[in-house]
């Protein structure tokens, strides 16, 4: 494990003697000195917000561009894939646990490092970099530095986010994402608050705020019994054609992870027919791991 760099975090205020609560997502955590947020990435350290995971890399690979997933931005083409650790949701059916919910070994990069990397890569169809594999937002001071960087080098940015991120943070990156992949977990706060601690209305105010301001495509991982319903997904693709008939929406196949050791994976039948229902209302619907 690379020896901790405890960057000064962003978005947080003093509430008392030594202790802060952090303004960076909608849980707002109240910590205490030595005390770690909920995300598993931002300190108290003597009074003051710090970032546990810049530079952090744990996982790097140069995946398609549909992989993110985004089916509609430069197809074809590669992008430089980067995750750290940690997530501000709590998913009992995460897919990506390992770096979500845990804090394996990794790798220390600069901004300039890990954008030179995405440089060196152009020439074999790499357009950027992808923020990505465990989530983003909570990676934001790092994020924030490399996709500045990156724009300045004429490269891509592109992140796949849960969505549960504060307005005024969100609003202060935007200008620096070309794309970005929204989890839609269910169109249900009860879904929500039981299996992911969150709630839903965090992520729909975050893809209304970025659907005009960057590509948006949007993810639901479909588990069934549980946000498979003809009228949940109806009610999700009506929502979204709202903002947007364009906003692709990609309807996932799950399977048994993490917490959660059933149901089985979704028929693929029933993943046709409920791509065709949300076709009723958005231009483009995929289906992804069948």
């Amino acid at each position: 494990m690379a020896q901790p760099f405890l960057a000064p975090a962003r978005y947080y205020e003093k509430t008392g003697d030594s202790k802060v609560k952090c303004l960076l997502c909608p849980h707002g955590c109240a910590l205490n000195p030595e005390q770690t947020g909920l995300c598993l990435a931002r300190q108290n350290v003597d009074g003051k917000l710090v970032s546990l995971n810049y530079g952090q890399v744990t996982a790097l690979a140069l995946d398609p561009i549909e992989k993110k997933p985004l089916k509609r931005f430069h197809p074809g083409s590669l992008i430089l894939s980067a995750g750290s650790f940690g997530c501000n949701l709590k998913c009992s059916f995460c897919q990506n646990w390992h770096l979500s919910q845990e804090q394996p070994p990794a790798k220390r990069f600069s901004p300039e490092q890990l954008v030179k990397a995405a440089e060196d890569t152009v020439k074999l169809g790499n357009i950027g970099l992808a923020y990505t594999y465990n989530e983003p937002s909570i990676w934001y001071e790092f994020v924030y530095d490399c996709a500045r960087l990156a724009h300045q080098k004429g490269l891509k940015n592109v992140m796949v986010t849960n969505g549960y991120i504060n307005r005024e943070p969100l609003q202060e990156l935007l200008p620096y994402l070309d794309a970005i992949n929204i989890d839609l977990k269910a169109f249900s706060d009860d879904f929500y608050q039981k299996m992911c601690k969150g709630r839903i209305k965090h992520v729909r105010e975050t893809i209304a705020l970025c659907a005009p301001a960057c590509h948006v495509e949007v993810t639901t991982l479909l588990i069934p019994g549980f946000n498979d319903s003809e009228e949940e997904v109806g009610m999700l693709a009506r929502w979204l054609a709202s903002l947007s008939a364009d906003i692709p929406l990609h309807l996932s196949r799950h399977h048994p992870d993490y917490q959660m050791n059933e149901p089985a994976p979704i028929s693929r039948q029933r993943m046709m027919e409920l791509a065709e229902l949300a076709r009723q209302h958005l231009k483009y619907v995929f289906m992804g791991n069948v």
